[in-house]
């Protein structure tokens, strides 16, 4: 969606029919079809993998969600069209509208999990909300619930959350990350002391999920804390801006998704807070979030999640192979855009896994379990990356039983008014802390729920 004008016309078609019924529909090309891939057919069925596809592409969450799902789908489309599917095994799909509403992903769940000659491949919720009500859900269906950069962060924990991916980093990351980086800026973490820290959160699962960490190192740098909550969708935000004009914060954090990230920066400049002081999660830095409020928006930041802005291999080969032959997902001028790029990386790493598991249970349709596996079993380093055409797009994950995630490391990304641009550091989060946290959550979930935790050795 290139264009202010574009881009406001879109959001506003969409988000007419923000509240419509479930929709469940198999796509190509963009458009609605009976299915997603044609499925090769053998004595013992058809010989095809099914990846559910959760999407919102109406609502106040569409300009994000749209981008996202485009890029996952083509992904899907390129495996088939270049490779023939997945060693063979032709890759099926179908999306399920749940504009954002918890209650409609779980519908689409239910309704999904089953579809296929070996049920769902894996879930990608694009939802902290539905995470949480699917988490345990997936314990009885042997199902991987894959929340790329999202969800539970200590769902890291793989012995407490066996089904659960957060591949590539938590939130708990992302806020340790955001904290080095204001501590960078102040001359080193020790000289946050006395500073003003604000957070501007989605009053939803999803905009919690990084307090904790926030309100742990504010005990520790000695930094004022205080969190503001904005209602769904997120529109209206001008009490809170207010109360920011009135006590300016030295650093503020964005942890927005849809309207209310464009929404923040326009509130910004209406109160003249500085756009240099803003930061936002991984979620809240693309282009639908920075366009909308044209010139103002620039000096904005916000952390990168495994891959930036641009195109590389993958994306010609998308172009040749889809979208030049008219069965491209979306606007081909959007290909390359951030969320477009972390759909691409999310489906890449499903297929990855998919892949890895067949190393290990041969090249047929896989159950969730088998895909487990191969999640577990994850070793995407810098050369495999390379042969993906991913080279520039996505950082190494390396997971096993124990961990879930594989590896968390971001940049801060600036928007100059026209585009994003990367800041060369590179951020780690501060594991050891990290993990003490997850430790302690992740045993407080298993003492809820009454369960024991898996024995690693015995399942490798």
């Amino acid at each position: 969606m290139k264009g202010k004008a574009a881009f406001v016309s879109v959001w506003l078609a969409l988000a007419g029919v923000a509240h419509g019924a479930v929709a469940c529909s198999r796509r190509d090309s963009g458009t609605e079809q009976k299915a997603g891939a044609a499925a090769v057919e053998t004595p013992q069925g058809p010989l095809e993998q099914f990846f559910p596809v959760l999407v919102y592409r109406t609502g106040p969450y569409a300009p994000n969600g749209v981008p996202f799902a485009n890029g996952y789908v083509d992904y899907l489309q390129l495996v088939n069209a270049r490779d023939g599917g997945i060693n063979g095994v032709k890759i099926s799909y179908e999306e399920c509208e749940t504009g954002y509403a918890t209650d409609r992903g779980v519908e689409c769940y239910e309704r999904l999990k089953g579809k296929g000659p070996t049920g769902a491949t894996a879930f990608h919720p694009m939802s902290t909300g539905v995470t949480l009500a699917v988490t345990d859900k997936a314990l009885t269906d042997h199902i991987p619930v894959i929340t790329a950069g999202y969800g539970r962060a200590d769902s890291v924990d793989g012995t407490a959350f066996s089904w659960n991916f957060p591949l590539g980093g938590t939130y708990w990351d992302a806020a340790d990350i955001l904290i080095q980086h204001v501590g960078k800026l102040s001359g080193g973490v020790e000289h946050l002391k006395g500073k003003k820290i604000a957070l501007v959160y989605h009053d939803s699962p999803y905009g919690k999920e990084p307090i904790a960490l926030l309100e742990d190192r504010a005990k520790k740098y000695g930094y004022q804390f205080s969190a503001l909550p904005v209602t769904h969708p997120g529109v209206e935000q001008k009490a809170i801006w207010l109360q920011i004009r009135q006590a300016p914060p030295d650093y503020l954090f964005l942890w927005g998704w849809g309207v209310m990230n464009s929404a923040a920066i326009k509130e910004a400049v209406a109160v003249g807070y500085p756009r240099e002081k803003m930061f936002g999660v991984w979620w809240s830095g693309a282009e639908p979030d920075v366009k909308p409020a044209g010139d103002g928006a620039k000096g904005y930041s916000a952390l990168v999640f495994l891959a930036p802005a641009g195109q590389g291999q993958v994306h010609k080969q998308i172009l040749e192979y889809l979208h030049d032959r008219g069965k491209g997902t979306g606007p081909r001028e959007a290909v390359g855009e951030v969320l477009y790029n972390r759909g691409l990386t999310a489906a890449m790493m499903t297929v990855e896994a998919v892949k890895r598991a067949q190393s290990k249970f041969g090249a047929k349709p896989l159950t969730g379990t088998e895909v487990r596996w191969g999640l577990e079993h994850l070793a995407l380093d810098e050369q495999a990356i390379d042969k993906l055409g991913f080279t520039g797009f996505m950082l190494p994950i390396q997971t096993s039983c124990t961990d879930h995630s594989g590896g968390s490391r971001s940049q801060i990304q600036s928007w100059d008014g026209q585009r994003w641009v990367v800041e060369p550091t590179m951020y780690q989060p501060d594991v050891e802390s990290i993990r003490a946290m997850i430790r302690s959550s992740s045993d407080q979930y298993v003492e809820a729920k009454k369960l024991t935790k898996r024995d690693c050795a015995k399942d490798i």
